[in-house]
């Protein structure tokens, strides 16, 4: 193997066979596409690349030897307007866009990490996200997607699909009923939101004055409400809440901290948890379904994560 194709990590080349042929596609076509940019950019590759669960970013350097990131992902409705939120915020609390090619999920970036969140205690690194957000959440342009119209999606598929969700009974109802009014709420579009806060999507950065500055990374870019953003700092580093002797107060724990530094409504933000937990639940069975499977063991620890935040939140 040489060439473009060597700098595709090999677990990605292997996620071709698993994930549907549009992702298989995408893994396939990345060669071309690096070959392209690299060329075109006037980049050089500055380092091994490393892949998630929807992108590959790989190291590189400028014409000048600036040191820049290059993001290839696989575009879908979640991605797609990533390179509209990062110019909106123009490297105010978020690592800057360079270039991007929207079409082919591109974008020349601010290098930032590879030290993220996570290197900080856990309600130390709620208390970062919470001063994030009061400079992310800037008017959103206009064709970013309305989370009124997102969630008014979500309760749809809740109330036809709840039936198979191995969640309470209350908790879908509530997160149904919650979610219809979210949706003729005009407070609930407006904001430019980041969508998916959390430890590893926030990194340490190294600007003009050599300190260390914590960015934002991988937006999903939704036109919405504030009280939207606290959900993924819940149940993200999950394995701390089990080691703690009580998962309702360490949950509790985050949720107030997140809320009480970001200055968020208690209320409003603990119904978009219960929205945003019984959705993601829900999304474990839409992943199966797409895969022609029952669900797994995995799958079922994923519900059982979402009951528990939506439960501690409120009981």
């Amino acid at each position: 193997m040489s060439g473009a194709a060597a700098l595709v990590p090999e677990p990605l080349r292997r996620s071709a066979r698993d994930r549907g042929p549009s992702w298989a596609a995408f893994v396939e076509g990345l060669p071309g596409v690096l070959t392209d940019l690299l060329a075109s950019w006037d980049l050089e590759p500055d380092g091994p690349a490393q892949h998630g669960q929807v992108a590959m970013v790989l190291p590189v350097r400028g014409p000048q030897r600036q040191e820049w990131s290059l993001k290839i992902g696989h575009v879908d409705v979640e991605s797609a307007h990533e390179h509209l939120t990062l110019d909106t915020w123009d490297g105010r609390s978020a690592v800057r866009l360079l270039r991007a090619d929207p079409r082919r999920g591109a974008l020349l970036l601010e290098r930032a990490g590879p030290r993220d969140l996570t290197s900080l205690p856990v309600l130390q690194a709620c208390e970062v996200v919470a001063d994030l957000v009061d400079q992310l959440h800037v008017p959103a342009p206009g064709r970013l997607p309305l989370l009124s119209e997102l969630v008014a999606g979500w309760s749809a598929d809740l109330q036809a699909r709840g039936t198979r969700l191995p969640v309470p009974r209350r908790l879908l109802d509530q997160a149904v009923a919650l979610g219809r009014a979210f949706a003729t709420d005009p407070a609930t579009d407006g904001v430019t939101l980041h969508g998916d806060l959390h430890d590893t999507n926030v990194l340490a950065s190294r600007r003009g004055d050599g300190l260390d500055e914590w960015l934002a990374i991988d937006p999903k870019g939704i036109s919405g409400d504030p009280h939207y953003e606290p959900a993924p700092m819940l149940w993200n580093r999950w394995e701390e809440v089990l080691a703690a002797n009580d998962a309702r107060f360490a949950i509790r724990r985050r949720f107030h901290t997140f809320v009480d530094v970001a200055g968020l409504d208690e209320e409003r933000a603990r119904d978009w948890v219960v929205v945003r937990t019984m959705d993601a639940a829900l999304g474990a069975v839409e992943a199966a379904d797409l895969a022609l499977r029952d669900l797994d063991a995995r799958d079922r620890r994923w519900i059982t994560t979402c009951i528990t935040v939506a439960k501690a939140v409120q009981d």
